[in-house]
């Protein structure tokens, strides 16, 4: 045993002091699918990643609608699909913390609590599960009624009725969403005020499935197996529970994983990193996909061509083609 843990300590040292051709941050689907594109275009690839089960989509409990897998299948089956067939294509992976980065020079080095990682290019996809406030009973029933996408999960709650806490535009938009299969939606905005354009709060007010709550702050998520209630508190302090199958939370925004940035890249006021039409950041070499965008809709498949436009635009460069290749089982110019 104690050799064998000699040995993979020494396997993970050498990844961390090799050089990569890109090194991608995240390996939910939308980083796992720029492995695929990467490695199968020859780059030399690793993948930075907490774990399997780390980002939104491997605590999802079940997907129905990914093009191509027929039967029911879990967040976190579907991403190791991905990463195997990552690997396949000679993806590495590693188990690691990004606690820092240094995007500046021509080369990139990422710090993580194994080592660095050092690559000409980077792709971050870190997603937006960053939020540091938790409700009482959301990480015990997250993938069990709790949600952080409306658009992911709303089809699981037809007929139901479903809780939304939240008063920004995204929220409001969430909830609209989910009145097209809930019965009855509860809106809880934590102010009296919520922080979106007028024309949609009077939408979100005018809904007949939309019971709105303002002032009222969610309190506890309750549940044993699955989300059975919420408790809610409003202004006056008057305690409201409230009855539902699924609580969709959107507090604070659901701001992006990007501390470990530390303010190299340019981000818009919620935090999400800015990209151009081939997902490059303000720095040149440097690559953003999937829930780290403020302009990311929701979806596995949205993120996973995300990570395939992101990887072959990298390609693109580092051959110095005039465009990207459209399959790379095509001879390449």
């Amino acid at each position: 045993m104690e050799d064998n843990q000699i040995k993979n300590n020494s396997n993970e040292s050498q990844k961390a002091s090799a050089n990569y051709d890109v090194v991608i941050i995240g390996g939910g689907p939308a980083g796992s699918t720029a492995a695929i594109y990467a490695a199968r275009s020859g780059l030399k690839t690793l993948v930075v990643d907490k774990g399997l089960t780390s980002g939104a989509l491997g605590i999802t409990s079940k997907i129905v609608n990914y093009p191509g897998i027929v039967e029911e299948i879990s967040g976190a089956q579907l991403v190791e699909k991905m990463r195997e067939q990552a690997k396949l294509f000679g993806a590495e992976y590693i188990s690691d913390k990004v606690i820092g980065v240094d995007l500046q020079s021509e080369t990139k080095s990422i710090f993580g609590n194994g080592g660095v990682y050092n690559s000409r290019f980077v792709i971050i996809s870190t997603g937006s599960m960053g939020r540091g406030v938790r409700i009482q009973g959301e990480d015990r029933l997250l993938g069990h009624g709790v949600s952080y996408c409306a658009t992911c999960d709303a089809a699981f709650y037809r007929n139901k009725d479903v809780v939304v806490a939240g008063n920004t535009d995204e929220a409001i938009e969430e909830a609209l969403f989910l009145t097209k299969y809930a019965n009855q939606v509860y809106f809880l905005s934590q102010t009296e005020r919520l922080a979106a354009p007028q024309e949609l709060v009077e939408t979100l007010k005018n809904h007949p499935k939309v019971i709105l709550y303002a002032g009222t702050k969610l309190k506890e998520i309750i549940g044993e197996n699955r989300v059975e209630a919420v408790l809610a508190v409003q202004s006056d302090q008057h305690e409201v529970l409230l009855s539902v199958s699924g609580a969709f939370v959107y507090l604070q925004g659901g701001r992006p994983v990007t501390d470990f940035i530390q303010g190299q890249l340019e981000v818009s006021q919620s935090g999400c990193l800015i990209v151009d039409s081939s997902f490059q950041t303000s720095i040149p070499g440097v690559y953003a996909i999937g829930d780290v965008l403020c302009t990311h809709v929701k979806q596995v498949v949205v993120s996973a061509a995300e990570g395939a436009i992101a990887a072959m635009a990298i390609e693109k460069e580092i051959n110095g083609r005039s465009r990207m290749m459209v399959d790379w089982s095509e001879k390449k110019q």
